[in-house]
């Protein structure tokens, strides 16, 4: 099943204003950061301190969703074939040049290419069909094991020393 234009350009365009996409391969639903390059989102991953994306593999598929910026709602989903990119190959190359100037707060920006290179691997998703069929129940899944902690009270003595300055100001 190939995408009609009108279809092809409402996956191009979502996609290429969304800074996050949420892919389901045979894992967990997972928001990724992407590049939308030629026909198809590339994201990168599964490497030290870049993001995950379990269940996702060389010649599979997987569900993508775009939600909207402003309102969060989805705009559209697709299945899409996934394909693995070999480092340094052409289509590798085009793809992280895109992906470079998208990768936020890296710790080595002048050494990340090689890094991405030797231990990352680089995903292309390519459209293959829209999803038509509304989802049924909540999309909402519970979030994934993290380091990460919830705020903790605040000490109590906190409140006397903010009320000291205002009234000394």
């Amino acid at each position: 099943m190939t995408l009609s234009t009108l279809e092809l350009a409402l996956v191009e365009e979502a996609a290429k204003k969304s800074g996050l996409i949420w892919v389901r391969g045979t894992g967990p639903d997972r928001g990724l950061w992407h590049a939308w390059l030629e026909g198809a989102a590339h994201v990168l991953g599964d490497g030290p301190g870049e993001q995950p994306f379990p269940g996702l593999s060389d010649g599979g598929t997987a569900e993508v969703t775009v939600r909207s910026k402003d309102k969060g709602g989805r705009l559209v989903s697709w299945t899409a074939s996934v394909t693995e990119l070999a480092p340094s190959s052409q289509a590798w190359e085009a793809a992280v040049a895109e992906l470079k100037g998208k990768r936020l707060n890296a710790p080595d920006s002048e050494q990340m290419t090689a890094r991405w290179a030797r231990e990352c691997r680089l995903l292309r998703l390519e459209p293959v069909a829209v999803v038509t069929q509304e989802p049924t129940g909540s999309l909402a899944a519970a979030p994934l094991p993290s380091p990460a902690t919830t705020r903790r009270p605040i000490p109590a003595a906190l409140p006397k020393l903010l009320l000291k300055r205002k009234r000394k100001g």
